[in-house]
């Protein structure tokens, strides 16, 4: 099963993005295509069959390489991304007649895997551009090098560079023989979530911990649950905004749970019984009924691998 997200097809071109010569070719090519990003949102086509709008250079009036970020080549075709603002508003105007502005996990299982690759990497960098214009050491204005994958302060005294972030969450299938006899997986649910909806536990990676460290300090401060044999399954990018997500398996060493020291509304075993009967997020034919994780998700991918005994000890 490929996660979403995970099908990248695009050539990212490392070495060579920095060649500016190299790089002025790729951005002045008839066959550059260029995605652009209005306020996280992505173009998509109007119709029912909804596919991503790529632009070609001569839409975008006035738009110099500098305000775009290299993404990579797919088929000898290079792919750049554009933040909206960097338009004029009568260029943004004419463009937003082509379609229509979508949140990506909206139209993730109406597109291509590949196409939803290329998109969650283009917000995720649009994102890190907009977030991070002034230097963290002098609090200078940083502009945009390296094709768009680094910044550099203007500050002649300071130069300092900064590089796209990523931060690594890790999530986890707890599992455990209960009591009684029968294999139980964990999941809890915050309180904003879709009623009834359950997912696996997870949290951020802290500064000088390993990611097992980090799945046996989230299960305890989420749930009051020591777990032990931590193992690697998969990882999935999660550009919402800027996460990885590392997923994990792990043997609870207890069975009480108590979530009164975290922020989970409710965390509860289940058996894979249970699970076959539990319905899809979107569903809302019945109010009382446990959901699932979005299908786009690596939360969906344990469970259900767990499910159907494709990983986990019991």
């Amino acid at each position: 099963m490929s996660l979403m997200y995970t099908d990248m097809p695009l050539e990212r071109c490392s070495n060579q993005r920095s060649n500016k010569q190299w790089l002025n070719a790729q951005f002045s090519s008839d066959e550059a295509r260029f995605c652009l990003i209005k306020d996280d949102e992505h173009l998509f086509t109007g119709n029912e069959n909804v596919h991503p709008i790529w632009l070609k250079r001569s839409q975008l009036f006035q738009i110099g390489i500098n305000s775009c970020i290299f993404l990579g080549k797919e088929n000898n075709r290079a792919i750049f991304a554009l933040d909206s603002n960097k338009l004029n508003p009568a260029t943004l105007a004419d463009i937003t007649e082509l379609g229509q502005w979508l949140p990506l996990r909206k139209v993730t299982f109406s597109i291509e895997q590949a196409d939803a690759a290329i998109l969650g990497l283009a917000k995720a960098l649009v994102y890190w551009h907009k977030t991070n214009l002034y230097c963290g050491k002098c609090a200078s204005l940083n502009q945009l090098v390296e094709a768009g994958h680094a910044r550099r302060c203007t500050n002649n005294l300071c130069h300092n560079m900064t590089f796209p972030r990523t931060d690594p969450a890790v999530i986890m299938l707890v599992e455990r023989i209960c009591d009684d006899g029968v294999p139980r997986c964990l999941l809890g649910r915050q309180a904003i979530w879709p009623q009834g909806m359950y997912s696996t536990l997870a949290g951020f990676v802290d500064p000088g911990e390993s990611l097992e460290q980090a799945v046996c300090r989230e299960v305890a401060e989420e749930s009051g649950i020591e777990v032990t044999n931590v193992s690697y399954i998969r990882s999935q990018p999660w550009p919402f905004p800027a996460s990885i997500m590392l997923g994990f398996t792990a043997q609870a060493l207890s069975e009480k749970i108590d979530i009164s020291q975290d922020t989970l509304e409710d965390a509860q075993w289940f058996s894979r019984e249970q699970l076959m009967q539990f319905k899809h997020r979107d569903d809302n034919t019945e109010e009382d009924s446990y959901k699932m994780s979005s299908t786009d998700s690596i939360s969906y991918y344990l469970i259900d691998a767990w499910k159907n005994q494709r990983i986990g000890q019991f």
